[in-house]
This record gives structure tokens, C-alpha cells and sequence, in this order.
């Protein structure tokens, strides 16, 4: 701005100095050229009247350097000329001022000489003998005029301008200076030019107005950054060049990124091929979608195009974990063909034996064995059903009214329950503990005991044992089945909890096992909030902790 008001200042000093220059040579050129004139039609005057009394002698006395004296007859034939002979003169009859003097009795004119630069004045006057007597003198021209001066004045330019220069480069710096001043944090607080008042109060507005709208932005970011931060999702924002301009925690865990990663392009982070193709399809098309396995674990990529009136400016992609959704869906595939095997296989049992009674291809003495057949797979096929009803009723989630329950008494109860099979098996059952009350839903305590028991029993060998240990320490009821039975391989261990998995199929079915029990046992503790852990050494039995 200093520089602007310099040049701005210095130009105007050249300007009206130039324009002084012009209008100073002008007025005293026009001064002068009257000045010019007046004395010449005072010497025309003077040389009229000695000429009118003393004729050529007179004018020859009167012979000057700065005028030129000629004496014209009436037909234009020169008569005299100071200055050059009359006789090689040519006829002056055309002459303007010669022809205005033989009319009027006086003339004047002026004449230029663009080769010598001059314009020379005339002024003529008739005399009584109808001659006419003129007198002219040289006047330089104002270019020949301004010519004659360059030095000087060049010399008088120079010395304005430099000192214009000099009070431009002051003038500038005292304007600037309060400018420089100006505290545009606090624009009210400035003390400075009074026309700038107006400007400053519209400034002090707009820092209120974007103080304020910075602040809003600045929640926006934390809200957005809270926000996607404690999403169990990956988030990914890209510009339309594929550089992340925002990446939450959870997707820099799932690419290995770091912090510096933003402002820098996605595809250096993870050079996948197929993201890669996904990024592009959201840019191009709208959306995009990949799939792929990280660190063990199953994700789905969804990328949708960002646009801003209409233009592409850039893409946000998600990332969801679909490990448990994959899973879940592969058990409830093994689930469903699972149930339909599971009550195929005693309806088919139940089906050939109603068909060989009903066909009379049953001897009589056998048809009571068929019967107990078919009630037998009958109530195999019952406990099934109850069984996954159990089950779905626990996926449910549906909440359940809890009541006081004594857990060494319920004990004892499916003791009793279970003693003929325990008989049967001959595994002798234990209880040992104290009475401990937990604030649960018996239908579900109940089922946990039950299944824990039957389950003890059936893979249990002759001669076993069952131990049921009831612990209350520090507040937390432990729930303790033990069994000297066939045990658990390492192997199988993570899996006896889903529904119909079996460690050893043929002995399932000898025991007669739904392949439901354990998973009962799960769903019920997840749905009281217990915690459940198996200890088990193959051939050595089997030890299940319930905590609630």
C-alpha cells in the first residue's frame, strides 16, 4: 500500500508540474506576443508619421535589427525594405495585412515557419498618399521557445520530482503508519483515521460473526470426531484424489495406520486391489462395496460418493466386522439342517415301526417291543421340541421376573429328578455346600442344574460319580458340576457349547442326547449374566463352574 500511495503521489507531482510548466510558458508566451505587438504598432506608428513628412530618407535613419520596415505602393509594388532590395522583392498586393491596410487603414497578420520554428508578426498602416507602410518582426515559437529552455528547465523538473519524491515517500509512510498499526484482533480499540471508523465497526462485526461461527464449527468437529471415534465401525473420509481427510481410531486398527496417515493417499495406506476397484466404483457410480479378511477377522467395506452441488468431492467408506453376523449365520444354516436330522431321524424310526405294525409284519409277542419303540422315539422327539423351544425362547431376550432362589434346594431337587437315570448308569450323586440364595429366574437356574446333571450322567462311566458343590464367597454364588466321566478333548472344547454339537456322535445317541443341553446351559447364563467355565482332562471326567 506504501508503494501504491508513492507512486500515486509522485504521479500527481509530475502531472501538475507538467500542467503548471504548460499553462506558466503559455500565459507568458501570450503575455509577451502582445507585449510584441504593441510595439511594433507603436515603431509602425512612429514610421508612418516620418515617412508621410520625410519619405524614404526617413526610414533609412530609422534601419533596426529587431523590426523590418517595408513600404508598399498601392498596387502591391515594394517601395522600400530594410532589409533587402527592393527592386528583387516580389509583389506584396496578396499580402493579408496589405490587403486589410488598403481596406481598412490598418492591417495585421502573422505567419509560421515550420523550418526556422518562428512566426513572425505584421502590422501595417496606410498612408495618406494610399502607400502603405509595414513593420514585422520574428517571434520563436513556443516549441523553439521550449527548445531553447530544455536545460533549465529540464534542471527545474528534475529537482521537483526528486524533491516530489522525497515528500511522496514521507506523506506515504505517515498515511500508512497508523494502517500498520491496526489491531484487526481488536478493531475497536484503534486509534486512527476517522474515516476508517465505519470500516472498523463492519470488521469488529464480522470477528464477532466468525469468532462465533468458528466456534460452532469447532463443536461440529468435536461432535464429529466423539462421535466416530467410539464407533465400533471403521470410518474413512476421502477427496475425490483418494487422500484421507478423516480416519477414526477403529479404521486406522484395521488398516495399521497412524496418526500422520491424513492428508495422505488411502491407497498408500492399503494397496488392495480390491478397495482400490471399490474407491473407484463409489467416485464414478455413487457406490461401492468390498469384502475381504483382516487379521482374522471377516469385514465389509461400503463406500458412498460425497457430492457438493452436484459435484464429486470426494467418498466416505465404512467398514463393519460381519465376523459374528457370518458366523451366526453359518450356525443357524448347521442349526437348521441340524433340527431337520435331528426329528427326521426319530419320525423315520417312529414311521417304520407304525407301518410294520400296521402291515401285521409284527409277530405278537414283538409288538409290545415296537410300541415301547415308538413311545421311546416319541419322547426323544418331545424332549427335541422342548428343547428348541427352550432355546428360542432364550434368543428372544425377553425380560423375566427373578424371585429369591435357594440354590442348594434346587439342588437336591434335580437330584431327585435325576436319580433313576443316575441308577441306571450306576453313577452315585453328590452334594456338598451350603445354602446359598441368588437373585435369579428359577426356570433358568433350574435348566442350568438339570442339564449340567443329565449331561454329567450320560457321559459319565459305571461306578462315577457326580459331585454338586454350592459356594458363596465375597457375595458371588458359584454354581459347581464335577464328573468322573469320559471327558473332553482340547479339540472339542470351544465347540460343546453350540446346539447339536457332538464330541462323540454314536454315544450321543446311545445316551440319548439332544445336542441341545450345553447350549441351554450358555443361553440361560448369558440371559442371567453368570459366567460359565468347563475344566476338563479326557478320561478323567469333567469339572463346569457357574458364577452368578
Amino acid at each position: 500500500m506504501t508503494s501504491k500511495i508513492f507512486r500515486s503521489t509522485l504521479l500527481v507531482a509530475a502531472i501538475v508540474l507538467l500542467a503548471s510548466l504548460a499553462i506558466i510558458v503559455g500565459v507568458l508566451y501570450s503575455y509577451f506576443s502582445g507585449v510584441q505587438v504593441a510595439q511594433l504598432q507603436d515603431e509602425l506608428s512612429l514610421a508612418s508619421s516620418g515617412a508621410e513628412q520625410y519619405g524614404s530618407d526617413f526610414l533609412e535613419t530609422v534601419r533596426g535589427r529587431r523590426f523590418r520596415v517595408t513600404w508598399v505602393a498601392a498596387d502591391g509594388k515594394v517601395l522600400y525594405d530594410s532589409l533587402t532590395d527592393a527592386e528583387t522583392m516580389e509583389n506584396h498586393a496578396d499580402r493579408e495585412e496589405i490587403l486589410e491596410a488598403l481596406e481598412t487603414g490598418t492591417g495585421s497578420s502573422a505567419r509560421y515557419s515550420t523550418t526556422a520554428m518562428e512566426r513572425t508578426l505584421y502590422e501595417a498602416k496606410r498612408l495618406s498618399d494610399g502607400t502603405v507602410l509595414r513593420v514585422s518582426a520574428s517571434q520563436r515559437s513556443v516549441g523553439a521557445l521550449l527548445l531553447g529552455m530544455f536545460h533549465p528547465i529540464f534542471l527545474v523538473a528534475l529537482i521537483a520530482i526528486v524533491l516530489s519524491a522525497l515528500l511522496a515517500r514521507r506523506i506515504a509512510r505517515r498515511i500508512t503508519e497508523p494502517l500498520n498499526r491496526l489491531d484487526l484482533e481488536h478493531p475497536l480499540g484503534n486509534d486512527t483515521y476517522e474515516e476508517l471508523t465505519p470500516l472498523l465497526q463492519r470488521i469488529n462485526r464480522q470477528h464477532i460473526q466468525i469468532t462465533m461461527q468458528m466456534e460452532a464449527l469447532r463443536r461440529k468437529a468435536d461432535e464429529f470426531s466423539q462421535i466416530t471415534e467410539n464407533m465400533q465401525e471403521g470410518l474413512v473420509v476421502l477427496s475425490s484424489d483418494g487422500r484421507i481427510l478423516s480416519i477414526n481410531s477403529t479404521a486406522k486398527a484395521l488398516f495399521g495406520a497412524e496418526d500422520s496417515c491424513v492428508g495422505k493417499s488411502f491407497f498408500a495406506v492399503d494397496p488392495s486391489q480390491t478397495l482400490r476397484d471399490a474407491v473407484n466404483a463409489a467416485l464414478d457410480r455413487g457406490h461401492g462395496t468390498a469384502r475381504s479378511t483382516r487379521n482374522g477377522r471377516e469385514y465389509q467395506f461400503d463406500l458412498s460418493r460425497i457430492e457438493s452441488d452436484g459435484v464429486c468431492i470426494g467418498a466416505a467408506l465404512l467398514a463393519f466386522d460381519i465376523t459374528a453376523a457370518l458366523s451366526a449365520e453359518k450356525s443357524r444354516r448347521e442349526f437348521s439342517a441340524n433340527v431337520s436330522h435331528e426329528l427326521k431321524t426319530p419320525l423315520q424310526s417312529i414311521i417304520g415301526s407304525a407301518e410294520l405294525l400296521e402291515n401285521g409284519m409284527v409277530k405278537q409277542e414283538d409288538t409290545p417291543r415296537f410300541v415301547g419303540h415308538i413311545r421311546k422315539e416319541a419322547a426323544r422327539l418331545v424332549t427335541l421340541v422342548e428343547d428348541i423351544i427352550r432355546l428360542s425362547q432364550l434368543d428372544e431376550g425377553a425380560p423375566m421376573p427373578t424371585e429369591s432362589v435357594e440354590l442348594l434346594a434346587m439342588a437336591r431337587e434335580v437330584a431327585a429328578v435325576l436319580e433313576t437315570s443316575a441308577a441306571e448308569k450306576q453313577v452315585r450323586m453328590e452334594i456338598l455346600g451350603e445354602p446359598v440364595t441368588v437373585q435369579s429366574v428359577p426356570r433358568l437356574v433350574y435348566e442350568i442344574l438339570y442339564n449340567l446333571c443329565d449331561n454329567a450322567i450320560k457321559y459319565n462311566v459305571p461306578g462315577g460319580r457326580v459331585e454338586i458343590t454350592l459356594t458363596d464367597r465375597d457375595g458371588k454364588a458359584t454354581l459347581c458340576v464335577a464328573d468322573t466321566g469320559i471327558g473332553i478333548p482340547p479339540e472339542h472344547r470351544d465347540r460343546i457349547f453350540e446346539r447339536f454339537y457332538r464330541v462323540d456322535k454314536s454315544h450321543s445317541k446311545q445316551s440319548g442326547g439332544t445336542g441341545l443341553g450345553l447350549s441351554i446351559v450358555k443361553h440361560a447364563a448369558l440371559a442371567l449374566g453368570a459366567k460359565v467355565e468347563l475344566q476338563s482332562v479326557p478320561n478323567e471326567g469333567t469339572t463346569v463352574t457357574v458364577s452368578f
